[in-house]
């Protein structure tokens, strides 16, 4: 009876294992139902992303030559302006005084000139004909009182007289004669005259561009980016006081991570949309590149020539741009996701076979966009991978294909 009874419980605990066994062989051999995804080709695009801002190809920090107190800013943020137009005015009593000082200066320096041409130049001259005149008179008496002498006529005494009057009308002659070619075309006199009406016009110049240093003139046609002055304030030379950008090109200045650079080239194309509005996008086009990179962010700058900008776009507005570095017409291209170490030197996929079982095919990565990574070799056009790797899976098994 207890044989019996042992032969039972054997009996029935075989049974349960074959039922296990036969459970875990069906659950094991059962097909598993995977999204796959037939490989055809599909264009593949390969960009860039990042955070640019919007500005002038070049702006110029606008400030006063002169030190100073303000008495007028006439323009604001983000206003435009004309070449030319003012934009901010100093106090100008000192230098307007000064200037009239000058410009006196200069009046007296003419009439100094017309002087000496109109008065000293010929009163010079008549002196001379008059001291020579003088001189032939004086010459003439001091030969007749010679003879006089010689026939005894008159003393010693009347003769070195004569002598004495014809020795000074000598000297005046001469003192006449210089005074004359001083006030001569190429004298003295007249270059003395010129040179104080030149230092004159001189100092009226400097004195009249000193006031024009009162007054901050547009330099070019453009708009205020930013001002920090006000009026009443003092101000000195050398600080920035409105921030100026031409009208012009305006590009795009984006800090690049350095791990791109090889991607990069002049002429890519580019999107670009500014963060305010989203859904507004606009192209662009890679026009410069630094040459060198920013050690502490690890970065290069790259500029980006905006041909047609929409009216939106603001100075130093944050912008999101998406450069093309690459595009390939017709690639064969998986989810990144369906790559097994895609990170790795040996990336491969889950390959479904004709009768439906799982191989694992090495793969070549190629281009990669956003989410999508082309497959160089290892797959074929037309071939089914599954479309999300999975390590719960092994090779050999079978499967149930369900398009993705």
């Amino acid at each position: 009876m207890e044989t019996w009874r042992s032969s039972r419980r054997l009996w029935l605990l075989g049974g349960v294992l074959l039922v296990v066994l036969l459970a875990f062989g069906a659950w094991l051999w059962s097909p598993v139902t995977v999204s796959v995804l037939v490989l055809k080709p599909r264009e593949l695009v390969h960009s860039v992303v990042a955070t640019a801002t919007s500005q002038t190809q070049h702006r110029a920090n606008a400030g006063v030559q002169i030190a100073g107190k303000v008495l007028t800013v006439h323009i604001k943020e983000g206003e435009r302006f004309r070449q030319g137009q003012p934009l901010l005015q100093l106090d100008d009593s000192e230098a307007r005084s000064a200037l009239a000082a000058a410009e006196l200066a200069v009046r007296q320096a003419e009439f100094k000139l017309r002087q000496w041409r109109e008065v000293q130049a010929p009163t010079a001259r008549a002196s001379e004909q008059q001291a020579q005149a003088n001189l032939i008179q004086t010459r003439t008496q001091l030969t007749r009182q010679q003879d006089l002498f010689r026939q005894g006529f008159i003393g010693q005494a009347a003769l070195d007289e004569a002598m004495r009057t014809f020795q000074v009308a000598q000297a005046q002659a001469l003192t006449a004669q210089a005074q004359r070619q001083a006030n001569d075309d190429d004298g003295v006199e007249q270059s003395l005259a010129q040179s104080t009406l030149m230092l004159a016009r001189t100092n009226a110049q400097a004195a009249n561009a000193r006031l024009s240093y009162t007054r901050l003139l547009a330099p070019f046609d453009g708009l205020v980016v930013s001002r920090h002055v006000e009026p009443g304030d003092m101000v000195q030379p050398g600080k920035t006081l409105l921030m100026l950008a031409p009208n012009g090109v305006t590009e795009l200045v984006a800090q690049i991570d350095e791990r791109n650079l090889s991607l990069l080239r002049l002429g890519q194309p580019a999107m670009a949309s500014a963060d305010a509005f989203a859904q507004q996008r606009f192209a662009a086009v890679v026009s410069a590149i630094a040459p060198g990179v920013d050690a502490q962010r690890g970065s290069v700058q790259v500029k980006l020539q905006v041909g047609a900008p929409p009216d939106y776009l603001r100075q130093d507005m944050t912008v999101s741009v998406e450069i093309e570095v690459g595009r390939q017409a017709a690639a064969l291209a998986v989810p990144l996701e369906a790559v097994h170490e895609s990170e790795s030197a040996n990336p491969w996929v889950w390959r479904i076979t004709a009768a439906s079982r799982l191989e694992r095919a090495p793969v070549t990565l190629g281009l990669r966009s956003g989410a999508w990574v082309q497959l160089l070799s290892g797959v074929a056009e037309g071939q089914t991978v599954l479309a999300t790797a999975t390590n719960a899976l092994r090779e050999g098994q079978r499967v149930r294909p369900r398009p993705s």
